[in-house]
């Protein structure tokens, strides 16, 4: 979603803050602004449509030299993209302010400020915030309480970095439902939504807690709690450098970032497992308590994670004894729920902030789960804070909208918290040992799974004119089918959808015609014989199939019948490593379309809004 970058230093900040927004452009936005406090005393302000680079182009022709400011990336909620809905707002040449998030009685709070004279130039909800600061500034209030005062007016999520031409000393910060972070210098401080965008100047951060305000100057950090105490939050080290989030020698973020995985999975398994089992201390220290208890597993993601879990539930309900449900964190926040004793409650995202599964993790905390645990791959975010367990991925940053090796460490994580959850429940069909065996081959079979990119590449030539897609799977390839789907859609604009194989007669076989491509995954399982009937029957009705098969099917391709063999593979881990053909194919057809892979249109990396 948007991003917020802010400073003060004795140097300007400027080509800093312009720095910072183009780190942070992975996260999907529609505009871009900088607000700079010039030698003057008085605001200088630049906001443009579109990408960053246009706003660096804008600076270039009309520079903002200063010792403090604020820059912003938006994604459009409350108003078109327009450059009047930019940020940063500025309320009568006085205070500046930059927003993530969404204020939910902004309609409310504009009515009031309309009839109290202000007048408005936009449409959005962050407005309203900067005409209340404004109005406490002038009635010579403090910035740092009239920021106080503002917010406890808000009804919402949002995350404010703000400037006062009257106090050109501080820059005040405040969170509440959306991630803002601290970044400390040498005779400098600053603001962003995340660590990347301030990698070149530090890797020392604090992470500001829910309802926390600060007052950031040069040499000095203040810090207030939501009741208005003075708090000190840690200092953490990031261990990430600012060339972790270079293309190199890729075209794209998402080709690197699939050719990570075999690292990505080998990072994320690393100390986690022993010679013949997963060690539970990964997950922390009161894990193996908490393993002994569990009677029932509870999973809430959205997106991509969501068909993460969708995969666990199979591996736990096939390995296990235990009931596992999945659910979109969307809905799951927004029902009633019957919570059965020894649950425990799985939370997934990359970034551990996507608003709806950080809510879910909230309401869950409350609703008498035995425990809360998270998957994710960022370990400073609220996510892992505020859950009792937690398994991180070890991915690495990801920039790419469509994720891609997020998904397959997620899946690797999961996979080991079935083998830990089945050694204490009773694993049923197949021993740890050889679930651990499987996991140490994974890295270097993700190796050869990439290494038909060549191949997907070619195929994917018959896909630069279609419109609609259909993805085929059975059993635990039914939510890699999904994954599938999605990826095309996300980053080529090609309508697909993804179907339970044998759903075919109860609907998607009136769609099939020589149009309309096929996607199928075919490993070599129990459920194979059932998957052949069902891709004979879109043969039958002219379909056109491309079908990802086990070599050792013997599978040929033929009129209509395109095979794509594939290495063969354990039960247990197929699953991750069909989905890296997928992956592949969804690339290389947008990048025959021509679209913008790494920054699809009308999507953002973090949702961190509802």
């Amino acid at each position: 979603m948007c991003g917020i970058v802010g400073g003060i230093a004795q140097r300007d900040v400027s080509a800093i803050l312009l720095e910072g927004l183009r780190r942070l452009e992975y996260r999907g936005y529609d505009s871009a602004g900088m607000a700079v406090l010039t030698s003057s005393g008085h605001l200088g302000r630049i906001r443009t449509l579109g990408k960053v680079q246009r706003l660096a182009e804008e600076l270039a022709q009309h520079p903002l030299p200063g010792n403090l400011g604020i820059a912003h990336t938006r994604w459009a909620t409350h108003g078109e993209p327009a450059e009047r809905n930019a940020h940063p707002h500025i309320c009568r040449d006085r205070c500046a302010l930059v927003h993530n998030g969404i204020i939910e009685n902004h309609e409310i709070l504009r009515r009031d400020q309309e009839a109290q004279g202000h007048r408005f130039s936009s449409e959005t909800d962050t407005e309203v915030i900067v005409h209340a600061v404004h109005d406490r500034l002038e009635a010579g209030i403090p910035l740092l309480d009239a920021v106080r005062a503002t917010v406890a007016t808000l009804e919402g999520a949002y995350a404010l970095g703000v400037i006062d031409t009257q106090q050109p000393d501080q820059l005040v910060a405040a969170r509440q439902g959306s991630p803002l972070v601290i970044g400390l210098g040498f005779g400098e401080n600053f603001i962003a939504s995340d660590v990347f965008a301030l990698l070149p100047v530090t890797q020392r951060f604090i992470f500001l807690d829910e309802g926390d305000i600060a007052v950031i100057r040069r040499n000095r950090v203040d810090i207030f709690d939501q009741d208005g105490k003075p708090v000190l939050r840690p200092v953490r080290e990031s261990t990430l450098t600012a060339d972790a989030v270079e293309r190199g020698e890729y075209r794209h973020y998402m080709q690197k970032e699939i050719f990570e995985q075999p690292r990505a999975l080998a990072d994320t398994l690393e100390g986690r497992i022993s010679r013949e089992h997963v060690l539970p201390e990964a997950f922390g220290q009161t894990a193996t308590a908490v393993l002994q208890g569990i009677r029932a597993i509870q999973i809430v993601a959205c997106g991509t994670s969501y068909h993460a879990g969708l995969v666990a539930r199979h591996w736990i309900e096939s390995l296990t004894p235990l009931p596992c449900q999945v659910e979109v964190a969307s809905e799951y926040r927004y029902r009633r729920h019957v919570v059965h004793e020894g649950s425990l409650f799985v939370a997934i995202s990359q970034s551990g902030e996507t608003a709806d599964t950080l809510a879910a993790l909230r309401l869950a905390k409350r609703l008498g789960y035995l425990a809360t645990l998270s998957i994710c791959n960022v370990p400073e975010s609220s996510l892992v804070r505020e859950s009792d367990l937690v398994l991180l991925t070890h991915a690495g940053p990801e920039i790419g909208v469509a994720s891609t090796k997020a998904f397959t460490t997620q899946l690797a994580a999961l996979l080991l918290l079935t083998a830990s959850i089945g050694r204490y429940a009773g694993l049923m069909e197949q021993s740890e040992a050889e679930l651990t065996a499987a996991l140490r081959a994974l890295p270097g079979r993700a190796r050869d799974f990439l290494a038909l990119d060549s191949q997907v590449a070619r195929i994917a030539e018959a896909f630069a004119d279609k419109r609609h897609a259909l993805f085929l799977g059975r059993g635990d390839q039914f939510p890699i089918a999904l994954e599938g789907a999605l990826k095309l859609k996300e980053i080529s604009y090609i309508h697909a959808e993804a179907y339970p194989a044998g759903e075919l007669k109860h609907g998607p076989l009136a769609l099939i015609d020589e149009t309309m491509p096929v996607i199928a995954v075919a490993p070599n399982n129990s459920l194979l014989e059932k998957l052949r009937s069902n891709l004979e029957e879109v043969r039958a009705r002219g379909g056109q199939l491309f079908v990802f098969a086990d070599k050792g099917l013997g599978m040929s391709s033929q009129a209509g019948v395109t095979i794509i063999p594939v290495p063969h593979v354990e039960g247990l881990i197929a699953p991750i490593l069909y989905t890296i053909p997928l992956q592949l194919l969804a690339y290389h057809v947008a990048v025959l379309k021509g679209t913008d892979v790494d920054q699809p249109r009308n999507l953002a990396k973090s949702v961190t809004v509802e």
